[in-house]
């Protein structure tokens, strides 16, 4: 990603106003929409070959588009990310964490802890995977040490550990579990 504005506090302003000519957001649009040659970029665009040239660069330096091959590829997570920068907003709060799983985690997250459950799987995948990570991989637990972990992430630490154990986050013997899933920091 090229270096640049783009990659300060302010991102999301930044981002915002190189997308704020309507020049530049018919370009980055056919960029989303799969358009990869300049030429059809500037067809899809409704713009000359030169002037689609000069707005990718400019896309380009905002970390928008990036050259692939001899073609362009659109960066639109760039948006995310920007959205969620880390100047205190919530990425801070998940760092690593994808844009859309930064949502999800705000969503059904207060301070870390567990408000209520998604009920879409994929959602309730992300934060129970968030949750699994408070658990430190390679260590056993008995079941009341797992309690003592879950308890400040959870109000109903047991149904918590049933689902982490379920969905195989956790594995469990004996009363004994240990960390079988999940996003790892390395």
């Amino acid at each position: 990603m090229a270096s640049g504005p783009t990659e300060s506090p302010r991102d999301a302003a930044a981002l915002l106003g190189v997308l704020a000519a309507p020049d530049r957001l018919r370009v980055f649009a056919a960029l989303v929409l799969d358009a990869r040659g300049t030429t059809e970029i500037a067809e899809r665009a409704g713009l000359a070959p030169r002037d689609t040239v000069r707005i990718l660069a400019r896309l380009e330096e905002a970390g928008l588009a990036a050259r692939v091959g001899d073609g362009w590829h659109a960066c639109p997570e760039r948006l995310g990310e920007a959205a969620f920068a880390p100047d205190g907003s919530a990425a801070a709060d998940y760092p690593g964490r994808p844009p859309g799983d930064v949502a999800v985690l705000r969503t059904y997250l207060d301070d870390g802890r567990l408000r209520q459950l998604p009920p879409q799987r994929a959602k309730r995948l992300v934060v129970l995977d968030h949750l699994a990570g408070h658990v430190e991989p390679g260590v056993r637990y008995t079941e009341a040490q797992l309690a003592d972990i879950l308890r400040p992430l959870a109000d109903d630490p047991l149904a918590l550990r049933r689902l982490l154990v379920d969905e195989g986050f956790l594995g469990r013997e004996g009363g004994v579990y240990w960390r079988t899933g999940g996003t790892f920091d390395v």
